[in-house]
């Protein structure tokens, strides 16, 4: 059996939810539009150069919603999924996933989006296992902008999976293979830990960096 690890924005996905999800905070009327937006885009060319802040964009992305009641944000996740995302869920990325899953691997979503954002896009995937960052919740539920435990970010991701396949009861030498699939560079920690790293769809940053080290490169987008 193999564990197969996939990132999602960029990588199963064309485009960025977390970004996304903020340009639809917009559009529904959620956040003043301008300050919003340019705030928005600041923090995903943070990202983009790896000198995001984690703790600070999840404050900024979550106060669009978290003080809402439970139901407003749950109907909001439900459009958003239908609106955004359902357009972005390419043929090549579900066969890619389907074709581990057949084959019998481990497969996992391991993606530094939050859990809000992401678990219904996991489900239409077919993938039960999701390593997201996990949204730290006060005494009566509610969503409080913090992260709990590690975030899936960087070296988190290493961290993260490694409890989650002790969690399991397995670990990375009981695998005949593991790969992980990823279009960043802010993915290197994973990459170099796994036994195959496939750098897909990936940044002309990680595309450098592939080439030079023999790593396969995958485009499943056109």
């Amino acid at each position: 059996m193999k564990l197969a690890l996939f990132d999602l924005d960029g990588t199963l996905l064309p485009g960025d939810s977390d970004h996304a999800f903020g340009e639809y905070m917009v559009e529904i009327g959620w956040v003043d539009g301008d300050a919003w937006r340019a705030r928005n885009d600041a923090f995903y060319a943070q990202y983009q150069s790896g000198t995001l802040v984690l703790a600070e964009y999840l404050d900024f992305a979550t106060s669009a919603w978290r003080d809402r009641p439970a139901k407003e944000a749950e109907h909001v996740q439900a459009d958003f999924m239908r609106q955004i995302i359902a357009p972005q869920l390419h043929a090549s990325a579900r066969e890619l996933v389907e074709a581990h899953q057949q084959a019998g691997d481990l497969v996992a979503i391991v993606t530094a989006t939050n859990e809000f954002v992401t678990r219904p896009i996991a489900a239409a995937f077919g993938v039960e296992h999701l390593l997201a960052v996990e949204l730290e919740r006060d005494d009566n539920g509610r969503v409080t902008g913090r992260p709990r435990g590690v975030p899936t970010f960087r070296e988190g991701k290493v961290t993260r999976v490694e409890a989650w396949l002790a969690a399991l009861g397995q670990s990375w030498s009981n695998f005949d293979d593991v790969l992980f699939y990823s279009d960043s560079t802010n993915d290197l920690p994973l990459l170099e830990r796994v036994k195959t790293p496939v750098a897909t769809n990936p940044t002309p940053a990680l595309d450098a960096i592939a080439r030079e080290r023999g790593w396969r490169i995958l485009r499943l987008f056109p």
